[in-house]
Order: C-alpha cells, then structure tokens, then sequence
C-alpha cells in the first residue's frame, strides 16, 4: 500500500466529511429520537455513504470521459471547490456547497429520516468529497495506490460511523471549543491539499508555468 497516497486522501475526506464538526449536525436533526433511533440514522448513513462512494469511484472518469473533461481540468475545478471549502472551515462557518442555504437548512429539519438527506447527500457526500473521490481515483495508476485508496475510503466513512454511533457520549465530551479547533485544523489541512491539486492541475494545462 503507498502509504503517502492514503495518508494525503485519508487527510482530504476526513476533513471534508469532518465528523467532529458535523456532530453536532447529526445531533440537531436526530435531538428528538431515541437512542435507538439515533442508531438507526447512523446505520443508514454508514450504508448509503459506502454505496454512494462506490458509485462515485466506479463512475466518476466514465462520466468525465463522456464529457469530454480531463482529469486535470476536473483537478483544478476540484481544487479550487475545495479550497472554498477549506476557507469556511477557517472561518468557523458552514460551506452552503454541503450545508446548503438557510432555506435548505430549514427544510431540512422536517425530514423524517435524515440518513439520506440531508445528511448522507449533500452533508457528507458533496460536491467536495465526490470532487475528492473521482481525483484521487484517477491518481490511483498502480495497485498499492488502489489499495491506499480504497483503505483511505473505508477508514474515513468508518470513523465516521463511529463518530455517529457514539453520538450521544461524544457529545458530551467534545464541545464547542474542541469542535472549533477541529475545524480550523482541518481547514488548514483541506487548503494546502487544494492548493497542491491547482498547482499540479495548473502545471499539466500550462507547461510554461513548469
């Protein structure tokens, strides 16, 4: 397994999905369910989001290719989404790209079950994290950087299953203050892996700038 390939996509859908921030989402659409309930959310979200990504790591360059768009192009398009997304984890405040505006917050809140939606897509499985998926899965050219890929994957939507599942005791534990400092950290993380992806992206499309 290539492990700077894992460590680099672990880092980038880790802090996109971000489980520690969006706790206390999870927590304001499932507040007035049981324990058991909560679970349940839980669980829908853990499948729909492994279906979700496979869906995206099997598909995402048959669809660039039937548009014509080459992985560089999508890269930088790529990069700079997250990079915007990088930008509102630094500023404390919530990416409507995932969240949505504050008219699709509060449609959100009358959902029934919000394993789907709001939280699977477009919460967790946004335009960031598909972005992410499809990138790295064009990088993914041998087999120990498929296998990094796919372990990244299923570490990152693991931890966030946990994340969720224990909801109730987290809560308690991790505060606003911790749930701030997560956000800024990931935001610096999430910003130097954009970067990178433009620079890479912006190198291939212009020679010149090498």
């Amino acid at each position: 397994m290539d492990q700077a390939f894992f460590l680099k996509m672990f880092a980038a859908l880790f802090a996109i999905m971000n489980p520690i921030a969006n706790l206390p989402v999870f927590l304001s659409l499932t507040g007035e369910r049981t324990a058991g309930e909560q679970r349940a959310v839980a669980i829908t979200v853990t499948i729909a989001l492994v279906l979700g990504c496979v869906i995206v790591a099997l598909s995402g360059n048959a669809i660039l290719n039937i548009f014509g768009i080459s992985l560089d192009s999508f890269r930088l398009a790529g990069g700079f989404l997250i990079l915007l997304i990088a930008l509102n984890l630094l500023s404390g405040e919530q990416s409507k790209t995932h969240h949505g505006t504050d008219k699709e917050k509060a449609h959100h809140a009358g959902q029934d079950n919000p394993g789907i939606y709001p939280l699977t897509v477009p919460i967790l499985l946004g335009p960031g994290t598909i972005s992410t998926l499809i990138i790295f899965r064009g990088q993914a050219e041998t087999l120990a950087k498929e296998v990094a890929y796919v372990v990244a994957a299923g570490a990152s939507v693991t931890l966030l299953a946990i994340t969720f599942l224990l909801a109730p005791q987290l809560a308690s534990l991790f505060g606003q203050t911790a749930t701030s400092v997560m956000s800024r950290l990931m935001g610096m993380i999430l910003a130097a892996i954009a970067m990178e992806m433009m620079v890479t992206s912006l190198k291939a499309l212009l020679p010149g700038l090498a």
